[in-house]
């Protein structure tokens, strides 16, 4: 078999060389970062009136039109209040929600200089997927801050602040708790939502194939609820599961689309 360009990936650079390639494409992605971070700290008060979405209202699915509804928690909207307890509080949660806003426009630029750092180490027929790569790591992130944003978090604050609660208790959260709840839950799912990615990736360089990850299935599932527990920024175990099951259906989808990837890369193979 005859072994050209077509088929081996780029010569490995040295250690130097690989480590500056690294630092430049850190330096472009922070740079990236900042700029954005720089316009979203300007509209930071305008986004945190956005973030309180889970906390007053959550989305109604219905099989007849409208189909989606946008339902008040009145119970919490009313008897919950949001206070800082620091002078410094109500800047720094500025700041985290600037942060978190900036990323995600970022991200394109960001995933980008990741496909550019891991590029030479891909064959040429390979490398055609840096769009598809981008658009799908970017929109996989996005689906998943949406769905926590939409879904997990309504949910979850409507059962927790709703739980035992009677005219004894009364919710009184800190802004700081509250965005930090809010954005370690969504950069959580952000991640989480990039497992298809991952599992294509590592089967690609064969530290796995579809058919182990199938097969060990069952410590996936241990291993999702263990991931859940360390992302989660509560204990219990409500939030826990809240995680846990998105993680073990993107782990399934991950192995159907690898099966695939695999299947067409023996039959590119073939001919």
């Amino acid at each position: 078999m005859e072994v050209g360009s077509d088929s081996q990936p780029d010569e490995k650079m040295p250690l130097t060389e690989h480590l500056g390639e690294l630092r430049r494409r850190i330096l472009i992605s922070l740079t990236a970062l900042l700029a954005a971070f720089a316009v979203a700290f300007n509209y930071s008060e305008e986004i945190f009136k956005g973030l309180i979405f889970p906390l007053k209202y959550s989305l109604s699915f219905s099989m007849q039109n409208p189909f989606v509804r946008i339902i008040s928690h009145e119970k919490i909207a009313q008897g919950t209040k949001l206070v800082f307890l620091a002078p410094a509080e109500a800047f720094w949660m500025s700041m985290k929600v600037s942060f978190v806003a900036g990323l995600l426009p970022a991200l394109p630029i960001i995933f980008y200089q990741l496909w550019k750092f891991i590029s030479p180490g891909l064959m040429p027929k390979e490398k055609k997927y840096a769009l598809p790569f981008i658009v799908s790591a970017t929109g996989l992130f996005m689906v998943g801050a949406a769905f926590c944003f939409f879904i997990v978090l309504p949910f979850a604050m409507e059962f927790l602040l709703t739980y035992k609660l009677g005219d004894v208790l009364m919710p009184m959260l800190s802004v700081g708790q509250y965005v930090d709840f809010c954005l370690k839950f969504i950069l959580a799912f952000g991640i989480i939502f990039e497992l298809p990615i991952i599992i294509i990736f590592s089967t690609r360089m064969g530290i796995v194939t579809p058919k182990t990850l199938a097969k060990n299935r069952k410590y996936a599932v241990l291993i999702a609820f263990i991931v859940a527990a360390a992302l989660t920024p509560t204990p219990d175990a409500f939030n826990q599961v809240l995680m846990a099951v998105p993680i073990i259906i993107l782990y399934e989808a991950g192995i159907l689309i690898s099966r695939i990837f695999v299947r067409k890369r023996r039959e590119d193979a073939g001919q």
